[in-house]
């Protein structure tokens, strides 16, 4: 039975299930084993079933002595297509293909591929309650095929030109031997498709060709008559003669009339240089002329006679005026040849401009003759047009037909596939895994035992426990962990053993410490400063740190462990640090009585996160006391800061569970924090409490709560009376 009323709201204890779980782990495992044996026989039972595969490749092939060109429109082709490598998929599976490999290996003698005809009882009796089709209705050819097909598998490796064929069968070379007949047949069926075609093709090209030729012939013939009838002959074997006339005929007319302009511009720069009466030393054409380079020549000695006389002699002597004479006579000779040579010029411009007119002359004569030239070319184009076509289509039939004809043979057409994987003999069978089988069997019965215990548990009522706990739901769950689980510690036991010292007062007094009486057990739920109260007022203050006051002993610090208990069941993440000497919220909280606290912490041998456990009753957290020596830890009080900053930051509340201590204990862990004081004190003492609330007052803690027995609401003493 469980400890919970019927009309009350219930949660599920996980702790409480992992318990049970526990509890029954003999008989969980018991179940494993024989489930992992059962499996580990029956896949020990099956006949093994052995798979290999071979993989081929889609690629176009041609054969080595073929051209680069050749090899090249071959890969242009549709092979790369996905619905290509689709469609080999089907062709390694069609019936004509599977026929040939069934036919080849003398498959239909082996039992494996014909089931039906050593039929076993439970088929026999399937087929005569009209439950399964008579498979000895099937023609044998038929049945073969079909057992073929169940063990067969090809598919198209994804991302790649790649097709996978495998085959599974009880015999592993047969299932070697399978992959690698069906590829070869395949390979076989490719080729001698290509060599079909290239016959036909060879057989189709012969008469064209022939054909062919006699218009190509023929068509070459009527150019030919037709050029020289009309006199189109050919220069250069693209020019027409006419054309080509016309052609020089414009050239040196160009020529002529630049050399007629080049003298009219001579002939005008030497007409300028006498006109004027300059020097026409700097002319090209009177630079040329040698005869007057000599005459100049003399001219510069005369000159130079008379510069040489005029120095001794006067200007009337006989001498300077034979000079002189001279001189002139010299520049009449100069000037006269100077005047022969524009007289050449000009005969130069004469007749480049005669030649010029003959030339254009003849140009029109010449145009005439090309423009008639040119309507019979129109003719002649259309022949030329033809007999190139012809031509061209000969050329092309016979590169195909030479192709053709040299892939006649079957080792010059290989297939556009290759075998890139063979099927070896398999030495592991694929089915069964007795590994696998019996490990998943195992882990599948472990995890369905759990969930049935589990399954129990919850329906039985012991794993479920009330949402808002009392005192006496609180008793009665203890009475029911106390028979159901004897070993676990009791939440609340009466009489309370006498209080211990607050590990707190070790850091004031290592010599005394005062011992306080034992209360009996906890107040009655009429109290108006209940657990229950207190927990709702904490609930509101969202205060993150609750410093909790025993100096009635262990029955105030189990007072505590129920208020973080209801905190906890409330949804506040909380968590209890045991400060007190005795240790009782780690008896009551913890699965594991020596289990890593805070006094280990301090000591510096336990790390942060190995120091705090679940309580086993509830979602709240716990930090134990700790198995290290007290005043050595206590000697790093100063550390619990740092570690009650760090839980502040990740709980909701951190309740300190101080025991008897005092206000000089307490202000070491509060300083300056918002904290609440809660005085735990199942039994009102008034002198302890009068003179508790009064030293925190002086001390200048002004919320100061009183948690004692009943149900009512909280109280905040703001100054003691």
């Amino acid at each position: 039975m469980s400890g919970v009323a019927r009309d009350q709201d219930v949660d599920i204890d996980l702790g409480q299930l992992v318990r049970a779980v526990w509890a029954r782990r003999l008989r969980i495992l018991a179940i494993t084993l024989a489930g992992a044996g059962v499996a580990f026989t029956g896949a020990k039972i099956m006949s093994p079933q052995y798979r290999s595969e071979t993989r081929i490749l889609i690629e176009p092939r041609a054969p080595a002595f073929a051209s680069t060109q050749q090899v090249n429109d071959a890969g242009a082709g549709p092979l790369m297509d996905e619905l290509n490598i689709a469609s080999q998929v089907q062709l390694l599976q069609s019936a004509d293909l599977l026929k040939k490999v069934i036919n080849d290996l003398k498959l239909y003698n082996l039992p494996e591929f014909d089931d039906a005809a050593n039929g076993s009882a439970m088929n026999s009796i399937l087929v005569k309650l009209h439950l399964k089709k008579n498979p000895m209705e099937n023609p044998p050819e038929e049945r073969v095929i079909d057992a073929f097909v169940e063990r067969l598998q090809v598919y198209q490796v994804p991302g790649s030109r790649v097709i996978g064929v495998s085959f599974t069968s009880k015999d592993p070379k047969l299932a070697a031997a399978i992959p690698n007949a069906m590829a070869n047949v395949y390979l076989s069926t490719q080729s001698g498709a290509k060599l079909d075609s290239n016959s036909e093709a060879t057989r189709w090209l012969e008469p064209e060709i022939e054909g062919l030729r006699r218009k190509v012939s023929e068509a070459e013939k009527k150019v030919a008559e037709y050029r020289t009838s009309h006199g189109l002959l050919q220069t250069n074997g693209t020019t027409t003669f006419p054309a080509q006339q016309l052609n020089d005929i414009s050239a040196e007319l160009t020529r002529v009339r630049g050399d007629k302009a080049n003298a009219e511009a001579r002939a005008q720069a030497v007409r300028n240089a006498l006109s004027s009466g300059e020097a026409s030393d700097t002319l090209p054409d009177i630079m040329s002329s040698q005869a007057i380079q000599r005459l100049k020549a003399t001219e510069s000695g005369l000159q130079s006679q008379i510069s040489d006389l005029q120095t001794s002699l006067l200007n009337n002597h006989p001498r300077l005026k034979s000079l002189r004479a001279q001189l002139a006579d010299i520049r009449t000779q100069i000037r006269q040849e100077t005047q022969k040579i524009l007289t050449s010029i000009e005969n130069e411009s004469k007749v480049a401009d005669l030649r010029a007119s003959e030339l254009e002359r003849q140009s029109d004569a010449v145009q005439a003759n090309s423009a008639r030239a040119g309507e019979d070319e129109v003719g002649l184009n259309a022949l030329e047009r033809e007999a190139t076509a012809q031509r061209q289509l000969l050329e092309t039939y016979l590169v195909r037909y030479r192709e053709a004809a040299s892939r006649a043979d079957s080792n010059s057409s290989p297939a556009d596939a290759r075998i890139v994987s063979k099927a070896i003999e398999p030495v592991d069978p694929y089915f069964p895994k007795v590994v696998p089988i019996v490990v998943v069997a195992a882990v599948a019965t472990l995890i369905l035992s759990a969930i049935v215990t589990m399954l129990a548990e919850l329906f039985s009522g012991r794993a479920l426990r009330p949402v808002d706990v009392s005192p006496e739901t609180i008793e009665a769950e203890t009475l029911v962990e106390e028979r159901d689980a004897p070993q676990v510690a009791p939440v609340v036991a009466a009489p309370r053993k006498p209080a211990q010292p607050s590990m707190l007062a070790v850091v004031g007094d290592d010599d005394t410490i005062e011992d306080t009486e034992a209360a009996e057990e906890l107040p009655e739920d009429d109290n108006e400063f209940s657990v229950a109260s207190v927990a709702d007022y904490l609930t509101g203050s969202r205060a993150p740190l609750a410093i909790a006051i025993s100096p009635t002993g262990d029955n105030g610090s189990a007072a505590t462990v129920l208020l973080t208990r209801m905190l906890a069941d409330a949804g506040r993440r909380v968590i209890l640090i045991d400060m007190t000497g005795s240790g009782y919220p780690t008896e009551l909280m913890a699965e594991d009585q020596a289990a890593l606290g805070v006094t280990d912490l301090l000591c510096g041998e336990a790390a942060f996160g190995d120091t705090i456990h679940g309580d086993r009753l509830s979602d709240a957290h716990l930090i134990p006391q700790g198995q290290s020596d007290v005043r050595r830890a206590m000697r790093g009080v100063d550390r619990l800061s740092l570690l009650l900053d760090a839980l502040a930051a990740a709980y909701d509340l951190v309740v300190v569970e101080c025991g008897s201590a005092d206000v000089a204990g307490v202000s070491r862990l509060t300083r300056s924090r918002d904290v609440e004081i809660i005085l735990s004190m199942p039994e009102i003492e008034e002198t302890i409490f009068v003179t508790l609330m009064t030293e925190f007052q002086a001390a200048g803690y002004e919320r100061v709560v009183l948690m004692s027995g009943g149900e009512g609401s909280e109280q905040t003493l703001g100054q003691a009376a």
